[in-house]
Order: structure tokens, then C-alpha cells, then sequence
């Protein structure tokens, strides 16, 4: 997910209605686009507005799947607007903007406004929606989003999982800032993104929890999950808070969890040395029992306890705290440009895997390129464009990480990591596109590019010159005489079949 101040402008109550509520006819005026135009999600996203912040304050019974809410949406209008759209599934009681009721109507996951007189361009709006569902039986796009679970559920997945619990401008194109606060059934723990601001009992039994996310984040990115966990805080090395929490029912794989997710902050600090400084407030993670994948929720990834079945898995963690800066501070501008995402956190594992002395980085590169038979239809997969059908196939991850490799190796040490950490930096809190990301490494390294990322990106097939430079005709020879995978390789064949079973 995927990063945005603002002046306030005194005025009498007059002058403010006028501005707010101008019935002068514009030749601009009209609906806010339904989408932003996405490649693979045309309706994801919604034109006209730019939202700033997001107060999502919820209750929630877990014994009937019953969410009930209101989300108060602060925003401003980048076009005069006579209606827009927010993308919401459930089912909407109300709609007030700028305190006055708005009409309303949803379809298929678009909730369409229509205020009483048109809104002027760069107007500040107060969008406050009140809902009532239940979100399980909801598909977008013919997917799932939310997970119940015997104890709560998991508002947790991706590319979308917004719409099923809050109206939002859902895409990484529209970043904010967010509070959520969740009121729970005592003994159930509700946990968010960011710090936790307070912990409160409230009327009739119920537990409110109440989440601040103070750096922007996308709509997928903000999560939420309800259950029975044993959750801890503390303060890491770094002075951020460390907050995670291990589902009651994870068995026998409780221990290799937490001597996974406890390691987080020295993951996070080892990564900080070729990525840059972490970008934001707090770090943590959450381990369930009924997720089937990872997510890199902003600030507090959440892991499926399959992958800790095994024992402890370093990797995992990892992968999905490299996403905190390739993925959540600096997001895709356009989901087809997903390998900026899995192929850089991919990555990520090997530099680990390097540290832990299991494998060098140039090691799993090669080896996972030995390993694949060049018939396999793994090779006829674009990292660069591999189409909705499969953004998360393992040829992104795993190509996507070769690909880095193989500029590693074509521009050398010094060059690459600089490319990196220069990338955080220039994009932080924004979206970025591959053909930025071409262009930094082109001047950075002063070398021309162009055939590198073509090959390992867009041309299908297995390259000729595997990611250390080696001749294909070598690597089968490799292949045949290799005796043994690097450990890591191991956790990283783990981490890729609960991600393919999960989508």
C-alpha cells in the first residue's frame, strides 16, 4: 500500500457556503470518474477527489458476522463535482458531506454520491458513511476478501480488501493517513495497523480498540484482524513500538512463530542497511491460523501459521518487512507493475539468507535459475506485465528477484545498492513504475539498460545468460551436479506455495 498538508482557510459562514456549495453552473462540472484506469482493476480507485484522512470507527460481533460503522472521509475535490464514487461493498444506511445528507446508490462494489449542489474544485469535503453487514458473502472481481473465523475475523488481502469494511479511494495512487478504532466482545483482541492510541471498555461488554496510522498507507494496506490472541508490545532497538500477537490455537508451531516474529526489529535493522532508513512509526507482526498467505499490512505484517509448521522462517519475515519500504512507502503506480513489489522483496530473502551464511544472494539467485527446466511454463510468465490472472505467480517473485540479481551483477556493488536506497528515498510515501526504476539505475550506474529488463521482464522464455552471468548450457551442467539446496531456498519453496494456494 502502498503518503500526502493542508492550509484552513477562515471565512465567514457566508463566504464558506459559497465555496462549499456553489450553485453556479461550470462548464468542468460533472462526475468524478468511477476508476483511475488501472491496467488490471479499471474501477479500483475513484477520480475527482483526493482523500487525505480516513476515521473508521467499527463494532463488530464475531457470533454473527455483523460489522457496523462509520467512516468519516477527509478529503478534497480536484475537479468541480456534481457526484462521485467511493468503492464499498456492504450495505450503506446513510451519506452526509460536509454535514448535509447526500443521495446515494451501490453497485458491484462502486458506492455512487450525489450531493444536494455540486462541489467547486479544490473544496474540502467531510464524507461521513454509515453502514451496517455482514461482509463475508461479498466478492469483487469474483474474489473473497474477508475471513471469518470461529473467533473474529480477518480483514486482511490484496490487491483489495477495503471494500469490505470501509468506503476508501482504493488504490496506492491515493494515499492517507487513518485512525481505526474497533469495538470488540471482552476476550477478543482487535488489532490495526500503526499505535495503539487507547484500550477502553465501553457499554454492554465490549472492548474498544482504537489504531493510528500517522504516515500515509494505502486502502490495502490498512488492515484489520479480530480474534483470540496473546498480543504483546514492547519498544524495539530502534525506539519504535514492537507490537505483535500469536492466535490462540497455533499448536504446535506456536514457538517456531514467535522465534520468527520476535526477530522482526533485527531484520528490519539489518535491511535498513541497503534500503534505508524503516519509514515508518511502529513494526510488529501477527500470526493466524486462517490466512493461507502472508501480507505486508503497513507496520504489522500478518503471517499464516503454514508457514512456521516446519520451524522457525526468518526468510518469510524478511520478505514481507522488505515490502514496508517496496510495496507500502514506495507502492505501484499501476498493479501490473507488481515485481516492484514481490521481485524486490524476493530479493530481500536472498540478502538475508547471505547474512545468515545459508546461501549467497548471488548463490539462490543462480540456483533458482538452474532449477527450472527452460520448457517450464514458470518462463513463460512477464514479471513486468504478467497479467491479473498472474500477478502473484511465482515467476514474479522469483524472476522478479533474478532480475535484480542480474543488474546486480551488470553494474556491480556499488551501483546497485545505491540505486536502492535512492529509490526509498526518491519515492517515499508515493508510487513509482519500472521505467523510473530503469532510468534511476541507467544514471546511477551510467550503463544503458534497455536489454537487461527487456530480457528478464518482458521477453518470454528462459534468458540465454542466467543472473550472475553465466551461459544456460553451464547452468544445466550445475543443475545436474548440484547436491544440495541452500536452506534458505527451502523456506523460500514454503513461502510461494501458500502465496499460489492463497490466489
Amino acid at each position: 500500500m502502498k503518503r500526502r498538508s493542508r492550509a484552513y482557510v477562515v471565512a465567514t459562514a457566508t463566504a464558506l457556503a459559497t465555496v462549499l456549495f456553489s450553485s453556479t453552473a461550470s462548464a468542468a462540472a460533472g462526475p468524478g470518474a468511477p476508476g483511475l484506469g488501472d491496467s488490471y482493476y479499471p474501477l479500483d480507485g475513484n477520480g475527482g477527489y483526493d482523500a487525505k484522512h480516513y476515521d473508521i470507527r467499527l463494532s463488530y460481533q464475531p457470533a454473527t458476522d455483523q460489522l457496523s460503522g462509520t467512516t468519516t472521509i477527509l478529503a478534497r475535490t480536484t475537479q468541480d463535482l456534481t457526484k462521485f464514487n467511493l468503492d464499498f461493498l456492504l450495505k450503506v444506511s446513510s451519506v452526509r458531506i460536509n454535514n448535509a445528507p447526500a443521495a446515494f446508490a451501490t453497485d458491484a462494489g462502486e458506492l455512487t454520491v450525489t450531493p444536494k449542489t455540486r462541489l467547486k474544485k479544490n473544496t474540502d469535503l467531510t464524507i461521513v458513511v454509515r453502514y451496517s453487514d455482514k461482509p463475508e458473502p461479498y466478492r469483487l472481481y469474483g474474489f473473497p476478501g474477508w475471513t471469518k473465523t470461529p473467533t473474529g475475523a480477518l480483514a486482511v488481502n490484496e490487491p483489495q480488501i477495503a471494500p469490505w469494511w470501509y468506503p476508501s479511494n482504493d488504490h496506492p495512487k491515493d494515499k492517507a493517513t487513518f485512525d481505526v478504532s474497533i469495538a470488540v466482545p471482552e476476550g477478543v483482541e482487535a488489532l490495526s495497523n500503526g499505535v495503539l492510541v487507547r484500550q477502553e471498555q465501553t457499554t454492554a461488554g465490549m472492548v474498544r480498540w482504537d489504531w493510528r496510522s500517522t504516515r500515509p498507507q494505502a486502502p490495502y494496506l490498512t488492515f484489520m484482524t479480530i480474534g483470540q490472541y496473546d498480543a504483546h508490545g514492547t519498544t524495539a532497538p530502534n525506539g519504535l513500538p514492537f507490537i505483535a500477537a500469536y492466535g490462540d490455537d497455533l499448536g504446535d508451531s506456536a514457538g517456531a512463530a514467535r522465534a520468527s516474529v520476535e526477530r522482526t526489529p533485527e531484520i528490519i535493522e539489518f535491511e535498513e542497511q541497503y534500503f534505508g532508513p524503516f519509514p515508518f512509526e511502529a513494526e510488529g507482526g501477527i500470526v493466524d491460523t486462517s490466512l493461507g498467505f502472508a501480507l505486508e499490512n503497513q507496520t504489522r505484517p500478518v503471517y499464516d501459521a503454514g508457514f512456521f509448521r516446519a520451524g522457525s522462517n526468518t526468510s518469510v519475515i524478511a520478505h514481507e518487512n522488505a515490502h514496508q519500504w517496496f510495496g507500502d512507502s514506495v507502492s505501484v503506480n499501476d498493479w501490473r507493475e507488481i515485481w516492484l513489489n514481490e521481485g524486490f522483496a524476493t530479493y530481500a530473502e536472498y540478502l538475508w539468507s547471505e547474512h545468515q551464511g545459508e546461501g549467497t544472494a548471488a548463490e539462490v539467485a543462480q540456483f533458482t535459475y538452474d532449477s527450472i527446466p527452460a520448457d517450464d511454463e514458470f518462463w513463460q510468465v512477464l514479471p513486468g506485465n504478467p497479467g491479473p490472472e498472474n500477478q502473484f505467480h511465482d515467476a514474479v517473485y522469483d524472476r522478479g528477484g533474478m532480475t535484480l540479481q542480474a543488474l546486480r551483477t551488470a553494474v556491480g556493488d556499488t551501483a546497485f545498492f545505491k540505486t536502492l536506497k535512492t529509490w526509498t528515498r526518491q519515492h517515499k510515501y508515493g508510487t513509482a513504475t519500472t521505467a523510473q526504476f530503469i532510468a534511476l539505475a541507467e544514471k546511477i550506474s551510467g550503463k544503458q539498460l534497455d536489454s537487461l529488463f527487456q530480457t528478464w521482464l518482458y521477453t518470454a522464455g528462459k534468458p540465454a545468460v542466467g543472473p550472475n552471468g553465466q551461459s544456460a548450457a553451464a547452468a544445466a551442467v550445475a543443475a545436474k551436479t548440484a547436491s544440495a539446496k541452500p536452506k534458505s531456498f527451502d523456506e523460500i519453496e514454503r513461502t510461494h506455495a501458500l502465496l499460489a494456494a492463497a490466489h
